[in-house]
């Protein structure tokens, strides 16, 4: 059951979301105009961890939810740059810590159904302290916790961002079971 797309149009566009109308068909034969979120700009989260059995969390405000929660550092890349080299930099400018060893855990679709987001998800090792994140706009503190308590933040909701719950999830049902 494959939809036939026929064509798309932009309803709006910027450097960080392009909203199209995608003339679309259906199995069955429904035919109609369906909304597209295309992100340019690739994104990246990484779960950050030392050898004491913590994560690196950040702090912060959302403006759009108007919540408070924890989330793992993360970013858009900038053009041509790749993702590795995205988290990288992110988690230097967010938190003040240069990573050592990155490896990819998974990619995903965030929001499958109507947007190409597209999330690649990394594990950070051997962390060397640097100095004060570069961006003070990007959390209002950033800690290392334990790995048992960001299991409790999580399932207290205090882990609101979903980028940040599924590579966390991720990291500690799939990538590093029973921890």
């Amino acid at each position: 059951m494959k939809w036939i797309e026929y064509g798309r149009r932009t309803v709006y566009t910027s450097p960080w979301v392009r909203v199209e109308l995608a003339d679309v068909e259906i199995p069955g034969g429904s035919r109609f105009e369906h909304h597209v979120l295309a992100m340019p700009r690739t994104s990246n989260t990484a779960v950050v961890t030392d050898d004491q059995d913590r994560v690196l969390l950040l702090w912060r405000h959302r403006f759009i939810t108007g919540r408070w929660g924890w989330e793992v550092p993360g970013g858009w890349g900038d053009p041509g740059e790749q993702p590795l080299e995205t988290i990288r930099r992110e988690i230097e400018e967010e938190t003040g810590w240069r990573p050592g060893e990155v490896s990819v855990m998974t990619e995903y679709f965030a929001m499958a159904g109507i947007s190409d987001a597209h999330f690649t998800v990394f594990h950070a090792t051997g962390c060397e302290r640097i100095g004060e994140p570069e961006d003070a706009s990007e959390s209002s503190r950033v800690e290392w916790v334990p790995l048992s308590e960001a299991r409790k933040l999580a399932a207290a909701g205090e882990i609101t961002d979903g980028p940040s719950l599924a590579a966390l999830t991720y990291y500690l049902g799939i990538y590093r079971p029973g921890t």
